[in-house]
């Protein structure tokens, strides 16, 4: 422990056992992390003892603090609010910061005489119009697609009048989505009016639209103008009908907000979808930094989310536990004035909302750090069934593989990131004794390959680099074999065993003497299924090729002067047993190694064969 953090954990011995805040500033003074404390001086304190139970973000702080301040509060509840108020002061760095870096949206209308609208970050250009702002990008690109098809007004980026007569009008023409002005298919005065006809809409809803639309359809059918009487009659349907196929997802009614965390390996991804009326209405996803733990992680999220001014809803769904989430209910529920509930849904519909938010959020991490979102979510369903920090990046499986105890062997192969990753995979013959004995023979192999860790580790490839799980072939006896092994070097590697039914299929791993079912999780169930038969595979084809260059050689020493190095050298030429009989006497006494006279009995011994 270095000067500095024996002066910050003295300093922190000396704090009160009372409720507040705490603010780490770095070496110029600015404050990096706020959190806050139900007792100051235990939490605090833990910041500034071993750093060796701290994850990696959490000693990056920590490294960049120099000094810390603390304000004392009356409560916890008091605490938290303070603590919301002052990381929306300040922003630190270290606190997990739930903010849109583009701005606010808005809705932009090009000003001229052939206007056009769209979705824009920001308001700067002084040449176009704006409505908004809104805090979410989805509801106005959502809100502008809407408009569109309502009033047939193009999706393309065409200029108008420059563009007029250049093409012909495209599909959106056709299955009247669009007027096409490009092609000439509508007047000035007519386009602009269902411009303006959009931004009413966008404006004053669907409700105040359709009013000001049946109003106008009325007066003209007074007046006999029957054709723009219908023109107006079918903007009203396309509205009607826009607002029948708005999907409703959920049968609550009350407004309802889903939060969904994932973790890779260096970055985590948080989804929102917002819903009201049974429809989902928002959605939001942002990438944040490697959360220290899952818990914190959402406390800090929710109260991110909502200190930017956002809605409240009445109920508050979340994928998982939440630090001091009664003290966060609380707070929520002195935002809106009534009451707000948060809740981990087991069940049915609610289940499902959280599901649909999960796989938005890993198919958003996936997209961002380039694998598909089956394999994010296989590796956090596993992790969190197996009680892991964070998804392994690197895990290796081992399995024995021999015939009655003869031609002994090992397979080990890798995954990364949820795929084989081939080029680490491994064989291993069995020298520690002969015989039949699945567990020695197990621990065996990680021995070897962990003394190969030591040897190799300033590489960080293949052995030098250590796996973030273990899964073995077997069940509790291959573990328990395998755990020893790993203790002995000082290791911290979990160990599970792959465990089958009667019918050699996976259904649940195992370690310390219980039994994890996996089949009800769908995800890491076929993940551990493709691990087990790929490590199958490959221990029992080396098996194979092993006994086959046994059985290849016991023939081949039969012959005079052809021991076993040079029927080993033999067999790595010709590979089988009838290319070599096959050969001529020339080709095997081109073979190095081999003489004239080993080559000329080789040839005759196989002549004999043919002949007899």
């Amino acid at each position: 422990m270095n000067e500095k953090i024996k002066s910050l954990r003295k300093k922190a011995m000396d704090l009160p056992l009372s409720p507040g805040v705490y603010l780490m500033k770095n070496s110029d003074g600015k404050i990096i992390y706020i959190g806050k404390a139900k007792k100051l001086k235990n939490r605090v304190s833990t910041y500034f003892g071993s750093q060796n139970n701290h994850p990696e973000k959490v000693k990056k702080m920590v490294e960049k603090v120099d000094d810390f301040d603390y304000i004392l509060c009356d409560s916890e509840f008091e605490a938290l609010v303070l603590e919301c108020s002052l990381i929306k002061q300040y922003m630190p760095k270290y606190n997990i910061l739930l903010k849109d870096d583009k701005g606010y949206n808005y809705v932009r209308i090009t000003k001229g005489d052939w206007p056009m609208i769209s979705a824009s970050f920001g308001n700067d250009d002084k040449d176009c119009d704006y409505i908004g702002p809104y805090m979410s990008s989805f509801v106005v690109r959502q809100t502008v697609d809407e408009a569109r098809k309502i009033f047939r007004l193009p999706f393309c980026n065409k200029k108008f009048p420059e563009d007029i007569g250049k093409s012909r009008p495209c599909l959106n023409y056709f299955i009247d989505q669009c007027s096409a002005p490009c092609a000439g298919k509508i007047k000035k005065d007519d386009y602009r009016e269902s411009v303006e006809q959009a931004v009413e809409f966008i404006k004053g809803g669907s409700e105040a639209t359709l009013r000001e639309l049946t109003k106008k359809m009325n007066e003209c059918s007074q007046d006999l103008r029957f054709e723009k009487a219908a023109y107006y009659r079918d903007r009203i349907n396309a509205i009607k009908k826009t607002g029948e196929s708005q999907k409703v997802v959920t049968d609550s009614k009350a407004s309802l907000d889903v939060f969904a965390l994932t973790i890779g390996k260096t970055k985590g991804c948080v989804a929102v979808l917002r819903f009201d009326g049974g429809k989902l209405y928002d959605s939001e996803t942002f990438l944040i930094d490697l959360p220290d733990y899952s818990e914190k992680a959402r406390y800090d999220i929710l109260v991110s989310f909502y200190s930017n001014g956002r809605k409240v809803p009445s109920l508050v769904l979340v994928d998982g536990e939440a630090e001091d989430s009664e003290l966060v209910e609380k707070w929520l529920c002195g935002l809106r004035g009534k009451s707000v509930s948060i809740a981990v849904p087991q069940r049915g519909e609610k289940l499902r909302l959280v599901q649909m938010c999960k796989n938005n959020a890993s198919e958003k991490l996936a997209q961002t750090i380039g694998r598909h979102a089956g394999e994010v979510a296989a590796l956090e369903e596993l992790a969190g069934l197996i009680g892991l920090d964070h998804p392994p990046e690197f895990i290796e499986s081992y399995d024995i593989s021999h015939t009655a105890g003869s031609d002994n062997v090992a397979g080990m192969v890798v995954y990364k990131d949820g795929l084989p990753y081939k080029k680490s995979y491994r064989k291993f013959s069995i020298k520690g004794f002969t015989g039949q004995d699945d567990y020695a023979s197990m621990a065996e192999v990680v021995d070897r390959r962990l003394g190969r860790y030591f040897e190799e580790k300033d590489s960080g490839e293949g052995f030098g680099r250590l796996p973030d799980l273990i899964l073995l072939d077997g069940g509790r006896g291959q573990v328990n074999a395998v755990v020893p092994v790993i203790e002995k070097y000082d290791l911290n590697i979990p160990v599970f065993g792959m465990v089958k039914d009667g019918h050699h299929k996976t259904r649940a791993i195992t370690t310390g003497g219980r039994e994890i079912s996996i089949t009800s999780n769908r995800k890491a169930f076929t993940l551990v299924s493709q691990i087990q038969e790929e490590v199958h595979r490959f221990a029992i084809s080396f098996h194979r090729s092993k006994h086959k260059s046994r059985s290849f050689a016991s023939r081949l020493t039969q012959i005079e002067g052809i021991g076993e190095k040079k029927a080993a050298l033999l067999l790595k030429n010709f590979k089988t047993v009838k290319a070599l009989s096959l050969a001529s006497e020339r080709e095997i006494a081109d073979v190095r190694g081999i003489s004239e006279k080993n080559a000329k009995d080789v040839y005759e011994f196989f002549r004999k064969e043919k002949d007899s």
